[in-house]
């Protein structure tokens, strides 16, 4: 994810080679690149792999594979193949591609620039657009038609647990009385204007709008579940010796990554038996990573970043393996 600056901008990955050089460790290796974007992270891997190496890419925003496989900058590499889909699914686009495990999963979680400084995708209060905030506008409830259906009280609770949003009630509150008045919100100008009105303390250099556009966008996409979906898969998907690289780019997430590492990365006691052998862990934390000063300062965007790593050890899952 990147942040809601007022300016558009030529698209900069984040944490470029700091995640590139953590993820690939075996150039004959296969990895899966889960969100391509415009395929920063995907177009460096791919420089580090031999001809036995192999890159499958995934994003749910159609653009995003579009600009994969169309024009000047499309990727005519035959060690690399994108699919359309949800990165949560990517066991399923393995399993297509005949990949039994990886070397390497990478996870860049969050909108891109580009999708950012499109007005017509929605997810700018900066920008009047149509109130969307799909990352595939080709399915799903936009975020106009979940203001314009939902209870109350399940608005107060989205923007409250997703946003980290004190105002959350008195928001969800004038949300449903605009349109109970005949005036549902159709854009994000009109968004961002309720917000304004009823937001009446700010955070320094933060807009009002910011935590409940932040809350909506992660609703409608399904961010946080299809994370920890993700997350719970990788232990099954990764060679022993595996890299997992995450990047986040707010707390909820950060902290969704942080939890599964640290409680995978540790031996695990039957508190039922005391004196059974200890379930041995199945990652190794390897590293957190933020970016540079000079990241930061030629990219605003990437201010709030955190990459983290670990690898899969060589224990192998119970027999019968459900998500934790």
């Amino acid at each position: 994810m990147a942040l809601d600056d007022a300016v558009p901008r030529q698209h900069r990955t984040v944490l470029l080679h700091e995640a590139v050089d953590a993820l690939v460790h075996r150039p004959d290796g296969t990895y899966v690149d889960g969100t391509f974007g415009r395929g920063g992270h995907s177009r460096l891997v791919l420089s580090r792999l031999s001809p036995e190496g192999r890159l499958l890419a995934i994003d749910r925003d159609p653009e995003a594979v579009a600009h994969a496989t169309q024009g000047e900058a499309g990727i005519a590499d035959p060690r690399f193949s994108i699919d359309h889909n949800r990165f949560a699914d990517y066991p399923a686009v393995m399993a297509r591609h005949g990949v039994a495990q990886l070397d390497g999963l990478l996870l860049d979680i969050g909108v891109s620039s580009p999708q950012i400084d499109d007005p017509a995708r929605g997810f700018s209060f900066r920008h009047d657009g149509p109130l969307d905030m799909r990352m595939d506008p080709t399915r799903g409830q936009s975020a106009a038609e979940f203001l314009a259906t939902a209870p109350k009280e399940r608005i107060a609770e989205v923007v409250r647990d997703y946003g980290e949003e004190r105002f959350a009630p008195a928001i969800a509150r004038a949300v449903v009385a605009r349109r109970e008045s005949g005036h549902p919100l159709q854009r994000t100008s009109e968004l961002a204007e309720l917000l304004a009105s009823v937001v009446r303390t700010r955070e320094r250099g933060q807009d009002p709008a910011t935590r409940t556009f932040q809350a909506l966008r992660i609703l409608v996409n399904g961010e946080l579940d299809e994370l920890e979906q993700a997350l719970a898969a990788s232990l099954a998907a990764l060679k022993p010796g595996g890299r997992l690289a995450v990047i986040s780019f707010h707390s909820l997430e950060d902290r969704i990554v942080k939890t599964f590492i640290n409680r995978h990365s540790r031996e695990e006691f039957d508190r039922r038996a005391p004196f059974a052998e200890p379930k041995p862990a199945l990652l190794n934390a390897l590293a957190r990573i933020k970016p540079s000063d000079e990241e930061v300062s030629g990219n605003g965007r990437s201010r709030s970043a955190v990459l983290r790593v670990a690898e899969r050890t060589d224990v192998a899952l119970p027999p019968v393996w459900t998500r934790p």
